[in-house]
């Protein structure tokens, strides 16, 4: 069988149930809330005092920084790995801007250090460059920086946050296989935002395998029924369709 690939999006077209019977992988596209994106929670202090890094160099170079002073790159590196938030944005905004795909891990393990220290902004570039990581070569003691920055920020409550801790839990992937316990915190988050979008998304990840045991379909239309009752029109919209890909799905021989 060819794989078809259906990506259902806020501004996509219904289409007859004949030409989605056999999907079998469906992205779901909803972009989470832009304000609340912008919870922040601080997980590790910024250095707070310039004669705490361990070089006369360092603390020169953070000196010009704060004075507004351009240095290198090496020089915000080694200044940001002592949890000084700002020179941890910094450097991302300079890898981001040299090609993000060049610097993928150092994006990522600055940009969680930024974001753990209370600065948000680097949040959405760090998340980008998580999901280009390699779950088999990324070092173990950098992971650990993502998820304690990632977990807090989503039980506090932030979609974007929340949607990768979702996105990187599973087999393979970096966070590895979704533990219990981390699904109950997914759904309560997904409960308390009220919008549907994470039980959307649940359903979308237990069908998205041709071969889905008839318990794990049961408990994706569960799922789309809870996003059809929440309060985003986008996603009510979705999980209707959806419904009706399953019943296609599950009637078809």
């Amino acid at each position: 069988m060819i794989k078809a690939l259906l990506t259902v999006c806020v501004l996509g077209v219904v289409l007859p149930l004949a030409a989605v019977a056999q999907v079998n992988e469906i992205t779901v596209q909803i972009a989470p809330d832009v304000e609340a994106s912008k919870i922040s929670v601080v997980v590790t202090p910024t250095l707070s005092h310039t004669k705490r890094l361990p070089t006369a160099e360092l603390r020169q170079a953070r000196k010009d920084m704060l004075a507004g002073k351009e240095i290198s790159d090496d020089l915000l590196r080694g200044i940001a790995v002592h949890n000084d938030g700002l020179a941890a944005q910094r450097l991302v905004e300079r890898l981001v801007a040299d090609g993000a795909g060049n610097h993928a891990s150092d994006i990522a393990y600055f940009g969680s250090i930024a974001v753990s220290t209370g600065r948000i902004k680097s949040l959405r570039p760090a998340v980008a460059a998580m999901m280009e990581l390699d779950a088999a070569t990324e070092p173990a003691e950098r992971i650990r920086v993502y998820a304690a920055m990632l977990y807090a920020h989503a039980w506090a409550g932030n979609p974007l946050a929340l949607d990768a801790v979702m996105d990187l839990n599973g087999e393979g992937k970096l966070f590895g296989p979704l533990s219990e316990k981390t699904l109950a915190k997914i759904i309560a988050e997904g409960e308390k935002a009220g919008d549907g979008r994470v039980a959307l998304r649940l359903a979308v990840r237990l069908m998205d395998r041709t071969d889905a045991p008839e318990a794990d379909l049961a408990q994706a239309r569960v799922y789309l029924g809870q996003a059809a009752a929440g309060n985003h029109f986008a996603v009510q919209t979705m999980a209707t369709n959806l419904l009706g890909v399953l019943d296609a799905r599950t009637e078809s021989p």
